[in-house]
């Protein structure tokens, strides 16, 4: 029982009920808030927001769990089409160093002339870009494509047109393109000590699957994690010549 929660409620002279309102979800969740089980993030600020208490005041152990990771995650997109296009620009316009790219097609970004402009723009500014696309011969790609309920064929073809448009940039210097025939867990896209990762979920298109807007802050951040990842794939892939 969360007798702190508890209180706050009789303190305030709410019931369950009327928070379940306030937050537009079941009474029966707020029931189980007071029996111990620990709310979202996003649901603990507005209890704690309506309560007009502290967070910890309320989920003392927990928030503070909760605090160590939030100064790294700047953003949670449900979906990869509701990140807005002007993040995405203002994202790698940031970069000066370092400008990472990790995608079975990512032809999202392929087919945005402006977005392809910025990269040839940074690395002509010295920043290295480095673009990791799904090898079309390679079963990984396929297969992702069925997984996804696209089929095969497309998710080749898909990766085959990314690959098409994206080979202009090897003209310019400091831009590198590789392919790779892992299994992508995830889509990693870097800017410097920044990452939007797009997280795969079986039978979900890459694009309806959440993203995460990361700072790399220390050696063991959860950011950490996903530039090691990309480092390991880019390592294994093989370069790309001009001929498809």
């Amino acid at each position: 029982m969360n007798e702190n929660l508890r209180h706050a409620l009789i303190r305030a002279r709410l019931q369950p009920v009327d928070i379940a309102a306030r937050l537009a979800v079941d009474p029966k969740t707020v029931g189980r808030w007071l029996r111990g089980r620990v709310p979202h993030p996003r649901h603990r600020l507005a209890v704690a927001d309506l309560l007009q208490v502290d967070e910890t005041d309320l989920w003392a152990e927990d928030t503070q769990r909760g605090r160590e990771l939030s100064g790294e995650i700047k953003a949670v997109y449900s979906h990869r089409w509701a990140v807005p296009a002007d993040t995405w620009r203002k994202f790698f316009e940031s970069a000066e160093h370092e400008i990472g790219i990790l995608v079975y097609s990512g032809l999202f970004l392929a087919e945005d002339t402006g977005l392809l402009r910025v990269l040839v723009e940074r690395a002509q500014a010295g920043v290295r870009v480095r673009i990791l696309l799904g090898d079309p011969e390679s079963s990984q790609v396929a297969d992702r494509g069925v997984d996804e309920g696209v089929g095969g064929d497309v998710m080749v073809a898909r990766t085959r047109n990314a690959l098409t448009l994206c080979l202009p940039l090897l003209a310019t210097p400091g831009i590198e393109i590789r392919l790779h025939g892992t299994v992508l867990y995830n889509s990693i896209y870097r800017a410097d000590d920044e990452l939007l990762v797009n997280l795969h979920a079986y039978g979900t298109r890459a694009s309806e699957a959440p993203v995460i807007y990361l700072a790399h802050t220390e050696s063991h951040s959860a950011a950490a994690t996903y530039l090691d990842s990309f480092e390991r794939v880019w390592t294994t892939a093989h370069l790309k010549d001009q001929g498809l």
